[in-house]
C-alpha cells in the first residue's frame, strides 16, 4: 500500500512556501526518561500541504458526510529526500485501512470492531441522553406551573380578602340583627366560606391533573438518564480495558509500550486512533525523519471543531503521549527542545499596574489566564508570571477572562490579599466593563439582559441558555457607535458565568448579534482574525490603598 507522498502531489513544483515565519504551533512533550522539552513544529509549509489536502476532500463529498480529525506530517528519507504522510482519526467511511492513508497503529484490528460497536452503541445513548435532557415537557411543566401559581397566588388573595370582609360583615349583624334573621344571615356567610373552600380544592385538583402527568414523565426521563450514564461508562470501561491491552507505540528511540503502559491512570475512548501519534508511529517504524506536522478538522463542525481549521494535539488521548511519542526525535532530527534563549524571547504583556501587593495585566488574545490541565495548555499569563518575577510562585489569579478575550486580568501576590480579592468578585463588588463589536446591526440603545445559562457537558466549553437548569446571569448593555454593519457595545456584566457576553450577545432572546469572530457562537464573518471582545475596565477596592481604577485601551 503506497504511504509516501511525494510533495508534487500537494505543492506545485513553481509554488513558493517561506517558512522563514516561525511556526505557529509546536506538538511538545518532556521525554520520560531524560525530561527534556522535545518539539515539533506546525509551520507554513506543513499548513500549504495540509490545505492542498483539504482541497482534496473537498472535492468528494465523502469526506464530508463525518466530521474527524485529519493530518499530515512532513518527513526526510535516510537520502534526504522529502514526503508526506497523511491520516484520519478513527475510522473513515467505516474503514480503518484506506489506500494512500497511514494504517492504524497495531492492535487496531483486533478491537476494531469492538471499538465501532461500542461507540455506535454511546452515540444512540448520547442522542437518547440529549432528547431527554431536552423534552418539550420539561420546558411545559415549568410553563404550567408558573401559571397555576400565579393562579393559585389570585384565588389565595381573593379568598383573604373574603374573609376579612365577611368577619366585619359577621360583627355588623350581630350588632343590627337578632334571631331567626340573624341566623339566616350568617348561614349565608358560612356558605360563602365553604365555597371558597371548594374553589380552593377544585383548583388544586385541577393544578395536579395537568403537573403529576408531566412530573411523572420527567421522574422517569430523569430514571432513564441516570440508566443510560451507567451504561455508557460501563461500555467506555470495557472499550479502554479491550484497548489498553492491544495497542503498542514506538518512538525514536525505538522502544514501544502499550497505551496501559503509557497511560496508566486511564485512557480516553479514541486514545491511540488520532492522527499524530498514528503519523508519528509510522514514521518511527519505517526510520523516516519527522520535519513538520499539521492537523485540521473537515467535516460537520462538532462543538469547539470547525472545519477547515487547524488544531493542536488534544488535550485527553494525545498531549499525555506526546513526550514518549517524541522521544529520541531531537538526537535524530535536530529539531528538539527549546533552550533557555527561546524561553526567554517568550513575547510578554503590559503589566499596566503592579505594587507589592497585587499586580495587573493586559492579555492578549488567544493566551490562557491559568494553566490547563495538559501541558500544551499550560503557556498562560500566570505561568509567564511565575517564571519571570522573583515571587512569582506566590503568585495567584483572582478571576480569569476566556483565551479569545483580551484585557485586565487582576492576579495577587500573597494568600491574604488573594482571598480578599476574590471575595469582592464572588460577592460582586468588582465593576467591570467590556468592549465588544457585534457582527451586525444592532437596534436597541441600551438594556438588561438576563438569561439561565447551563454548560453542555457534551460540548463543552460551549454554554446555553436553559430555564431549567440554567445559573443566573444578567448583563448590561450600551451601544457605543454604530460602524457600517457592525455595532460597537459596551458590557457591564453584573454576574460572571462563563461566556456570559458571548451567549448574552449570540442567543436571540438576548441580542441575538453575535459578537464578531466568536465562530463557536455563530458568527459567520469571516473578516475577523480574532474575538472582538476586551475586558477595558476593573474597578474595585485595593485591599491595602482603597479603591482602584484600572483602565485599557480597547485594541480593535
Amino acid at each position: 500500500m503506497v504511504v509516501l507522498h511525494p510533495l508534487s502531489d500537494f505543492i506545485l513544483f513553481n509554488s513558493v512556501v517561506s517558512d522563514s515565519y516561525p511556526p505557529s504551533y509546536w506538538y511538545e512533550g518532556y521525554c520520560p526518561e531524560s525530561g527534556e522539552l522535545l518539539r515539533l513544529p506546525r509551520t507554513p509549509l506543513s499548513e500549504k500541504i495540509a490545505h492542498s489536502l483539504i482541497q482534496y476532500l473537498a472535492a468528494d463529498e465523502r469526506y464530508s458526510r463525518e466530521g474527524k480529525m485529519y493530518g499530515i506530517l512532513l518527513i526526510s528519507l535516510p537520502n534526504g529526500e522529502q514526503r508526506i504522510l497523511k491520516a484520519f482519526s478513527g475510522l473513515l467511511n467505516s474503514c480503518s485501512v484506506v489506500e494512500g492513508w497511514v494504517p492504524p497503529i497495531p492492535g487496531r484490528e483486533n478491537v476494531a470492531l469492538d471499538e465501532a460497536r461500542t461507540l455506535t452503541q454511546l452515540e444512540v445513548m448520547k442522542q437518547e441522553l440529549r432528547h431527554l435532557k431536552q423534552l418539550t415537557e420539561r420546558q411545559q411543566y415549568e410553563t404550567k406551573k408558573l401559571e397555576f401559581e400565579l393562579q393559585r397566588k389570585e384565588i389565595s388573595d381573593r379568598h383573604r380578602i373574603s374573609k376579612q370582609q365577611r368577619i366585619v360583615k359577621r360583627q355588623i349583624l350581630k350588632e343590627t340583627l337578632d334571631g331567626e334573621s340573624l341566623t339566616i344571615a350568617l348561614e349565608k356567610l358560612d356558605e360563602e366560606s365553604r365555597q371558597d373552600g371548594i374553589e380552593g380544592r377544585r383548583f388544586k385538583r385541577q393544578r395536579d391533573e395537568k403537573l403529576q402527568p408531566l412530573k411523572q414523565l420527567i421522574d422517569l426521563s430523569d430514571k432513564r438518564m441516570g440508566e443510560l450514564k451507567q451504561q455508557r461508562k460501563e461500555l467506555s470501561r470495557q472499550l479502554q480495558t479491550q484497548m489498553h491491552a492491544a495497542y503498542s507505540l514506538m518512538n525514536f528511540f525505538g522502544r514501544s509500550l502499550s497505551l496501559q503502559q503509557l497511560m496508566p491512570s486511564g485512557l480516553p475512548t479514541g486514545t491511540g486512533d488520532c492522527c499524530a501519534p498514528k503519523l508519528l508511529h509510522y514514521a518511527a517504524t519505517h526510520n523516516l525523519k519527522p520535519l513538520a506536522m499539521a492537523e485540521f478538522w473537515w467535516g460537520d463542525s462538532y462543538g469547539d471543531k470547525i472545519q477547515g481549521e487547524f488544531y493542536g494535539a488534544c488535550a485527553e488521548r494525545c498531549q499525555p503521549l506526546m513526550g514518549f511519542l517524541l522521544s529520541g526525535l531531537s538526537q535524530r532530527t535536530g529539531s528538539g527542545a527549546g533552550g533557555e534563549g527561546e524561553r526567554e524571547n517568550i513575547v510578554l504583556f503590559p503589566i499596566i499596574y503592579e505594587d507589592k501587593w497585587l499586580i495587573a495585566v493586559n492579555k492578549p488574545a488567544g493566551l490562557l489566564s491559568v494553566p490547563g490541565r495538559y501541558h500544551d495548555t499550560q503557556d498562560s499569563v500566570l505561568l509567564r508570571l511565575r517564571n519571570l518575577l522573583p515571587d512569582g510562585m506566590s503568585i495567584t489569579a483572582v478571576h480569569r477572562l476566556d483565551r479569545e478575550t483580551s484585557g485586565i486580568l487582576l492576579l495577587a501576590r500573597n494568600k491574604e490579599i488573594s482571598i480578599q480579592l476574590s471575595q469582592q468578585f464572588e460577592k460582586r463588588q468588582v465593576r467591570k466593563v467590556y468592549e465588544a463589536v457585534l457582527s451586525g446591526y444592532l437596534s436597541n440603545d441600551a438594556g438588561v439582559i438576563e438569561l439561565p445559562l447551563w454548560g453542555d457537558s457534551y460540548n463543552r466549553p460551549y454554554q446555553e441558555v436553559n430555564w431549567e437548569y440554567g445559573k443566573p446571569s444578567m448583563t448590561k448593555f450600551q451601544v457605543m457607535a454604530r460602524e457600517g454593519n457592525y455595532t460597537r457595545v459596551k458590557f457591564t456584566p453584573l454576574t460572571g458565568r462563563t461566556h456570559q457576553l458571548r451567549v448574552h450577545a449570540a442567543d436571540p432572546r438576548g441580542l441575538g448579534v453575535p459578537i464578531l469572530g466568536d465562530r463557536l457562537y455563530g458568527c459567520s464573518d469571516n473578516v475577523a482574525s480574532r474575538l472582538h471582545l476586551h475586558a477595558r475596565e476593573l474597578c474595585f477596592e485595593h485591599p491595602k490603598l482603597g479603591d482602584l481604577r484600572l483602565q485599557v485601551e480597547t485594541p480593535f
